[in-house]
């Protein structure tokens, strides 16, 4: 019985190899595209967050807000607004990709040593350098932490895109479950969940390099 679902499994998805690799790319970009939103907003927000400690809390909050909202339900909000499609999804997978951004770039920037940070001060450093050439640098193994639970979060939600017109594998998955289909559903999930292993394994990586040369 397993031996033949892997055979069907294996014929179909060799059948349909190429759309297969459109909707993998589609995913790929969609996520992309959500997780560099949330570097360019998330950063800023954990390095305000760091430098000024009463709106920390405040902007914590929010995105720990955005973060316990369900998925489904993000994006119907979103759908109400924006309509159906790439964009919705995208802006919701931002959202989703918001708290560990912002939170491992502030833990990051909060843990530098304060005698690093005196030693700046003592050579005359201006708090903008002190950020830019101590306090970032040294927070990259944090902010790579963040970046790397953020894509397996961002991978894993873009699955339900095609509920609000998007595409991705999710597409492959939903129309699997609409035609009761295994083969169809399994077509979409592994490669999902190869594309999280391999972001996990290969951001997995470069966090420790990053770290090894900090040590």
């Amino acid at each position: 019985m397993l031996m033949t679902f892997i055979t069907e499994l294996v014929t179909y998805m060799a059948e349909n190899y190429n759309e297969l690799l459109m909707l993998t790319l589609e995913h790929i970009l969609m996520v992309v595209y959500g997780i560099g939103l949330s570097l360019v907003v998330g950063v800023p927000l954990g390095i305000l967050a760091a430098r000024f400690e009463r709106l920390a809390p405040i902007i914590i909050s929010i995105t720990n807000v955005l973060q316990l909202i369900p998925s489904l339900a993000m994006l119907a909000i979103l759908m109400l607004y924006l309509g159906f499609g790439f964009k919705t999804i995208v802006i919701g997978l931002f959202l989703y990709s918001l708290l560990p951004i912002v939170k491992n770039t502030y833990v990051g920037i909060r843990e530098v040593d304060d005698s690093v940070i005196e030693s700046g001060v003592g050579i005359g450093m201006t708090p903008l350098q002190l950020l830019a050439k101590i306090q970032f640098p040294l927070s990259i193994p944090y902010l790579m932490a963040g970046l790397r639970l953020a894509a397996v979060i961002a991978i894993s939600v873009a699955t339900i895109g095609p509920y609000i017109g998007a595409g991705g594998l999710g597409k492959e998955i939903v129309s699997g479950i609409s035609l009761q289909s295994d083969v169809k559903i399994y077509a979409g999930a592994i490669p999902a969940t190869l594309i999280a292993i391999i972001a996990d394994l290969a951001l997995g990586t470069v966090e420790r390099k990053t770290k090894k040369r900090l040590a």
